[in-house]
């Protein structure tokens, strides 16, 4: 086989592609990661002020891949989850102390998580970090994949992995398609201030337009999703932050109080997109480059680490061709079930309880009711939330999930 310059080349050096990156540590294998921003200085836009919820599958998987112990004192843990529907009766409640758990999942910000992966792949020695720096080009070989970069430099990889998020430009330069389904919903999000204690509880409060969802974090304070109609978010981002804070309060209710201050505020549309074929020749898609998803059930980031899990798992012992097809086969094997099952639940949540049907909201309220009622349905609805449930890959076994 023709020499390359990398056994494995990450594009995308968020927290996907950089979670890939430590998990391999411990392999032989020669790995770059090529980023658009400058990792050094934590320039990622993804790592801004959101609330990303870890479900309690991912802590544990963070755990066996060793990242825990850093990640912990940014965290806020979840112990209960509250889940209502705005104008009917009922409730879902889950609880860790049901679910014989420390907690159902943990909340950290987005830039404090970029700055500990930052950090843990800095010190990776087998790792070279290629940033600021993009892909233009993209060519298959018959043993490995060349790509071109923005500085006219090329690089060789006996596989490619594409971490390059939901516009993903190596997909772009592939002319792949994707299954897109658009929401016509935006999600507005900030950091919110609350009269009452969260007591480490979540919310997830449906409406007509959309979920309502409010996360414990640190200081009193609770990190908001609030889905709106798309169009209606300029309206509300116009507002005053008094003005706001009583729109929301409207939606939400006063399980919290009276919220009292709200952060920046950030906006971005709701879709779900698919790539249609996420393994090609020595090239692999994964996280929001395989799948963007709605937020109402927060299995996002969840859904690709789990990705990486499996992935790592199949290639942290090969040495000597990691591009070869039968492991690509293998991953896919593997992750596949997981990502299909997942991308389908969301969506019929989110056509389930984004209306504002009389006869579906009366369905859902007896739903609800229904559940809270019955353990052995809310039990598997918290091995869902959880990330549970699902047989794991050798590099996450070792402790209990």
């Amino acid at each position: 086989m023709k020499k390359t310059d990398y056994d494995l080349i990450i594009v995308g050096g968020g927290m996907v592609g950089a979670s890939l990156a430590f998990a391999l540590k411990t392999s032989s294998l020669k790995i770059a990661i090529i980023e658009a921003f400058n990792l050094k200085t934590n320039q990622q836009p993804s790592y801004d002020d959101r609330g990303i919820a870890l479900s309690y599958g991912s802590q544990s998987i963070f755990e066996t891949m060793g990242l825990w112990s850093q990640l912990a004192p940014h965290s806020t843990a979840i112990n209960d989850i509250h889940i209502s529907d705005r104008g009917h009766f009922g409730a879902t409640r889950l609880s860790a102390r049901a679910e014989n758990v420390p907690a159902l999942g943990q909340v950290i910000l987005a830039r404090a998580m970029g700055q500990v992966l930052n950090q843990a792949i800095a010190a990776h020695e087998a790792l070279d970090i290629i940033c600021p720096s993009t892909v233009t080009a993209v060519e298959q070989q018959d043993n490995a994949v060349e790509l071109t970069l923005n500085n006219e430099r090329h690089l060789t990889a006996k596989l490619i992995v594409a971490a390059d998020g939901a516009n993903s430009t190596i997909r772009k330069l592939l002319g792949l398609s994707v299954t897109e389904q658009t929401y016509q919903q935006t999600a507005i999000t900030a950091n919110i201030n609350t009269e009452r204690p969260h007591l480490n509880r979540a919310y997830e409060r449906f409406t007509e337009h959309g979920p309502i969802a409010l996360l414990p974090m640190p200081d009193q304070r609770c990190s908001l999703i609030w889905t709106v109609k798309s169009g209606d978010e300029i309206t509300i981002n116009k507002l005053d932050d008094k003005a706001f804070l009583k729109q929301l309060q409207s939606e939400f209710g006063y399980r919290l109080g009276k919220f009292t201050q709200v952060g920046k505020r950030g906006h971005f549309p709701l879709k779900l997109t698919q790539t249609d074929r996420p393994i090609q020749d020595r090239i692999v898609f994964i996280g929001n480059a395989a799948h963007n998803l709605h937020p109402i059930a927060g299995q996002g980031f969840n859904l690709g680490l789990r990705d990486v899990i499996a992935l790592a798992d199949v290639l942290v012992n090969e040495v000597n061709d990691c591009g070869k097809a039968q492991l690509l086969h293998d991953y896919q094997n593997w992750q596949q079930s997981d990502q299909d099952s997942v991308i389908k639940a969301t969506d019929i949540l989110v056509r389930l309880f984004s209306n504002d049907n009389s006869i579906l909201g009366h369905g859902r309220s007896a739903s609800l009711i229904m559940l809270d009622l019955l353990p052995p349905a809310k039990h598997w609805l918290a091995q869902k939330s959880m990330g549970l449930g699902k047989r794991q890959p050798r590099l996450a076994r070792g402790i209990s999930i």
